[in-house]
């Protein structure tokens, strides 16, 4: 395959970001998650980062104008001229038209669009288990990665905290943002052709297998 393109799409806590780091190791592709360079740009303080966590901390999506810049650059760079895989973006239909036109600028398209299917249901439960922390931001879970102490990090003893965006009521307002705006991305790229679907609710590493697999396909596809 000459380039491989990726977007993953799905719900929050879905298992984008873990799918994402494992595609990035197999293939050597920049792994560009969107909340991490958002998170980034708010521990900095700068400009966007100010701007971006008054929106994360009500769980509301970032305007377009302060992401989409931040994504078209890394598009751009050399790192990613043999292709990318996007985590969290884009996340509407305006951004993934704004995606579209940026790519075809480039003479290039998207190779697949990986949407991790989880229910609701499933997301408030590895969620709100979900704690992180507060020194260094490693992540535990209380019902699949617990610590040996509660509240506190195993690996640097700091305290474990519930970060504002696993909270109960923002999860909440997560779900509801991503099926009132997200979702319609599903019928986006089904209709051109790169919608390809992942039970979500599988072990990650089964996960991993099924989206390797229908890459292979795809690669097979490209050959004929």
């Amino acid at each position: 395959m000459s380039e491989l393109n990726l977007i993953l799409l799905g719900p929050p806590g879905s298992g984008k970001g873990t799918q994402g780091e494992r595609l990035q190791e197999d293939f050597r592709l920049p792994y560009y998650a969107t909340g991490d360079i958002l998170r980034a740009a708010v521990a900095e303080g700068t400009e966007l980062g100010r701007t971006a966590k008054e929106y994360m901390d009500r769980g509301d999506l970032v305007p377009d104008e302060v992401i989409i810049g931040v994504i078209a650059e890394r598009v751009e760079g050399a790192e990613a001229a043999d292709g990318f895989i996007l985590d969290g973006f884009p996340r509407t239909v305006g951004q993934a038209d704004a995606l579209g036109e940026e790519m075809e600028g480039l003479g290039r398209s998207i190779t697949a669009a990986v949407l991790i299917d989880v229910s609701d249901e499933e997301v408030v439960r590895r969620l709100g288990g979900r704690r992180t922390c507060a020194k260094n931001g490693h992540i535990f879970h209380v019902d699949f990665d617990p610590p040996k102490n509660e509240d506190v990090c195993d690996i640097c003893g700091a305290r474990l905290i519930v970060r504002d965006d696993d909270k109960p009521e923002v999860i909440r307002h997560r779900l509801e943002t991503y099926h009132e705006k997200t979702k319609p991305l599903v019928d986006f790229y089904e209709e051109r052709g790169v919608l390809k679907r992942v039970d979500g609710s599988l072990e990650p590493e089964e996960v991993g297998n099924r989206i390797r697999a229908l890459l292979a396909t795809l690669r097979m596809e490209e050959e004929l």
